[in-house]
């Protein structure tokens, strides 16, 4: 079985789309609030890392590119809606053309991130699942978030 490119950009799409529906619920305010409790993260944060591990994981272990985060700082970001919007719609299009460039190849298997996936599966198959289990998994976060500040 093979993963087709416009199935992953479509995946991709959806989870972003997601996360711009969860914006609809929130304002400048709320957008960068975390819940009550240890280890939480804004909405603001969830999104800010989100638009940054896609690209990065399709740019670095995936196609074997440089790639500079600050992951802590994704994380305490604060922006605006407006802002998040923006820079969803940035990391779509950036993420996608990733994934192009991704299908043609070459692809860095032995790059050492790629150990960190379950059961250290290298294959490029898993790097999709990777990030798209991420992307969902934060999107997951964001609605209860959003559920939590209402």
């Amino acid at each position: 079985m093979d993963l087709e490119t416009p199935s992953i950009e479509l995946y991709v799409r959806h989870a972003f789309a997601g996360m711009d529906r969860v914006l609809d619920r929130l304002d400048d305010d709320s957008v960068n609030k975390r819940p009550d409790g240890w280890g939480t993260n804004s909405v603001a944060g969830l999104i800010v890392h989100c638009c940054e591990l896609a690209p990065s994981w399709f740019a670095m272990p995936g196609l074997g590119r440089d790639s500079v985060r600050d992951r802590d700082a994704e994380f305490a970001a604060t922006r605006t809606v407006a802002e998040l919007r923006t820079a969803i719609d940035v990391a779509v299009e950036r993420t996608c053309a990733l994934v192009q460039e991704f299908a043609v190849g070459p692809t860095a298997t032995d790059h050492e991130y790629r150990g960190f996936m379950p059961g250290a599966d290298r294959t490029d198959g898993a790097l999709v699942l990777h990030v798209l289990e991420e992307l969902f998994q934060h999107l997951g976060h964001m609605e209860v978030t959003a559920d939590a500040l209402a």
